[in-house]
């Protein structure tokens, strides 16, 4: 800890409380971060938020090259000034959310694999991004506030069950992979952290079964439900302007499925909501 705030210091840097960063610290936990992603020697890996390189420079020992995204430009005045990064890092001045992923895959050459030590705030944003991309993106591990790893693999009537569970369920494979405490970062969060592996491709078996489905309806009637949690499912797509069903088909959707009128958002699968989309289409 010392270490790091002397090295701050030194920087004339500190963690930005607007950029949620909360830099970590522990290099044992680092590596063993970058050892459960399973690098290959000749991966490309895009690593988002390079701060202080406790990730990085780990990377740039397993992979065959590095390109770190960094939004914050005194880190990066730092980086260029120290030219300490190893070979085979390109760092870009970039926000993450803004970044050209396809740009990234053609340099690449290949589908993108991520990893990253996420700002909680933009946890959410980013996971939408992950799935709009999914396509160009293979594999990405992500550290996450660990309430936000739990609503992802959260189970059907749990009251972490989200937009996210259930969207990210259609369309990868996720795994746990360690717990995080706050005293392996600088500044100490207030919550724990846990690393998660989300899997676009190949796509895992469940997601390779789901029937052929409209995406835009599905993703329509996945946000409606959830945004009124507390009302019938049937109430608040009614309600939605993201949709223009009656209440009466929507009711009798649920019921030639098999799922009761009063039924809410949280209580379907992916399977149920593919389902209910393509009986409303």
């Amino acid at each position: 800890m010392t270490n790091i705030k002397q090295k701050l210091k030194n920087l004339k840097l500190s963690p930005k409380k607007k950029l949620g960063q909360n830099f970590l610290i522990h290099q044992n936990t680092a590596e063993r971060i970058a050892n459960l992603a399973g690098i290959n020697k000749n991966d490309t890996i895009i690593e988002l938020g390079v701060g202080l390189g406790a990730l990085t420079i780990p990377l740039s020992s397993r992979a065959e090259r590095v390109i770190g995204l960094e939004i914050d430009s005194g880190i990066i005045k730092w980086w260029k000034t120290e030219e300490n990064l190893p070979d085979n890092v390109t760092l870009l001045h970039q926000d993450l959310l803004k970044a050209d992923f396809r740009q990234l895959a053609e340099e690449c050459g290949s589908r993108l694999k991520i990893m990253a030590n996420l700002p909680y705030s933009i946890s959410n944003p980013l996971l939408f991004k992950l799935l709009e991309e999914r396509d160009i993106v293979e594999w990405a591990v992500l550290m996450l506030q660990k309430e936000v790893a739990q609503r992802l693999t959260a189970r059907p009537g749990h009251k972490e069950y989200g937009i996210l569970t259930v969207l990210l369920a259609g369309q990868a494979g996720i795994e746990p992979l360690m717990k995080v405490g706050p005293g392996q970062f600088h500044p100490r969060p207030k919550v724990d952290s846990s690393v998660i592996r989300l899997q676009f491709h190949p796509r895992p078996a469940r997601a390779r079964n789901l029937e052929k489905h409209d995406e835009k309806l599905l993703k329509n009637i996945v946000n409606a439900g959830f945004q009124q949690r507390r009302k019938t499912l049937a109430n608040s797509l009614t309600a939605s302007p993201l949709l223009n069903f009656s209440k009466d088909s929507i009711t009798d959707a649920l019921a030639s499925l098999g799922l009761a009128a009063d039924i809410r958002a949280e209580r379907l699968t992916i399977e149920n909501f593919i389902d209910l989309a393509n009986c409303l289409s």
